[in-house]
């Protein structure tokens, strides 16, 4: 029974009496079970029931409270579809974290790719199965591995985004597809030195020269100013690049300085104007667009009898030359503003004196001696 009579002694006089019990074992619609104890406020048999009665009404209100609760929490919790949630990577993560030029890519790869096959997936849904089918889709629209890794670059920083954000909590294996190391152009130095006799166009000359003479990039070229040059101590500070309109850091992210070689220097020497604080810049002193400066690189090239080549050539050519003349590749990097070694290690192979001196190794090692061997000379029929 629920409700029974006991003899217990009473805490305020010490007196043994009866009391009415109520004595409940309740289980929980989820299995669990509780067990309630209690003395009746009312000590007749009708009161005791009847707190009986309220009891049970009282823990049913609670598990029916306890399991609303937990039904608004995890509607709460609710995770949003990639589709829903690209937007706020965008607008709050990408914004507040990368250059403009990276938020555009961010949005580039989301609009184009990851929204139109994987946007209906919640991110705690999205599986390696389905970035392997994402893959496969894409390597049959003949996008190229590197495009593609670029791609699933963006979904891994979204989803470890949400990660962080507490929406997920993992974020999925995302492999990159192989690649091979990029290729690049660059001039020899005849063609090097062909183009830079070209001066027809003063001012592009100049920045002609600037850029095959510092590997210095397009946007670092557009966004100099001349308090970035020291032209008694030769030399460019690199604080700025352009991106279409807007001026930020440069791709590193970090300020270098770049010695100016003496065909540079001359160069900008006679390139000094009073137009405004850019070095290279329109007659009214405004910024150069980037497709401004397509043309007269290709007029110079064809004049000069060279193919077409872009800014970027200039800047593998900057590196090419410096390799090949034996610079070391940690200078190469700190002038280039590469982040990693890495990405200075695509010119190693250029170094006239790389492979030679790896072979010279094999005669460094104390521990064999081939003195004899190298000295003893082979008869015909075999025999030393």
């Amino acid at each position: 029974m629920s409700v029974r009579r006991e003899r217990r002694r009473d805490p305020k006089t010490g007196k043994v009496r009866m009391f009415w019990f109520v004595d409940i074992d309740y289980k929980h619609p989820d299995g669990r079970r509780e067990r309630v104890r209690r003395v009746s406020p009312v000590q007749t048999r009708r009161g005791a029931e009847q707190y009986e009665r309220d009891l049970r009404n009282e823990l049913l209100g609670s598990t029916c409270a306890r399991k609303e609760k937990k039904q608004n929490q995890i509607e709460e919790k609710k995770v949003p579809t990639l589709s829903k949630f690209a937007d706020e990577f965008v607008g709050t993560y990408a914004v507040n974290n990368n250059k403009p030029s990276e938020v555009a890519a961010k949005k580039w790869a989301l609009k184009n790719h990851l929204v139109p096959f994987l946007g209906k997936h919640r991110l705690d849904g999205i599986t390696v199965r389905d970035i392997e089918r994402f893959k496969g889709e894409k390597i049959k629209a003949e996008l190229s591995p590197k495009t593609i890794n670029n791609i699933l670059s963006v979904l891994r920083r979204l989803l470890a985004v949400a990660k962080e954000w507490g929406i997920i909590a993992q974020v999925p294996t995302i492999k990159p597809l192989k690649t091979s190391p990029p290729d690049f152009d660059f001039l020899t130095f005849e063609e090097a030195e062909r183009l830079m006799a070209y001066q027809q166009e003063p001012s592009w000359w100049a920045m002609i020269v600037v850029a095959l003479k510092t590997g210095m990039r397009l946007g670092e070229l557009r966004a100099l100013r001349w308090d970035d040059v020291d032209l008694v101590s030769g030399l460019i500070v690199v604080r700025r690049a352009a991106w279409k309109d807007k001026v930020g850091t440069p791709k590193s992210g970090r300020t270098r300085e770049l010695p100016l070689s003496d065909v540079a220097l001359r160069a900008l020497k006679a390139h000094r104007h009073l137009r405004g604080e850019l070095v290279f810049c329109n007659a009214d002193g405004s910024m150069l667009t980037k497709e401004q400066n397509k043309w007269p690189l290709w007029r110079a090239c064809k004049r000069a009898g060279l193919r077409r080549i872009g800014w970027k050539v200039c800047r593998h050519t900057f590196a090419s030359h410096l390799v090949m003349k034996g610079a070391p590749l940690k200078a190469v990097q700190e002038l280039m503003g590469h982040a990693t070694i890495e990405m200075t290690m695509r010119y190693a192979h250029l170094s006239p004196d790389v492979r030679k001196d790896v072979v010279q190794l094999l005669d460094r090692d104390g521990r064999h001696s081939y003195g004899n061997i190298a000295a003893t000379e082979v008869a015909p029929d075999g025999k030393a």
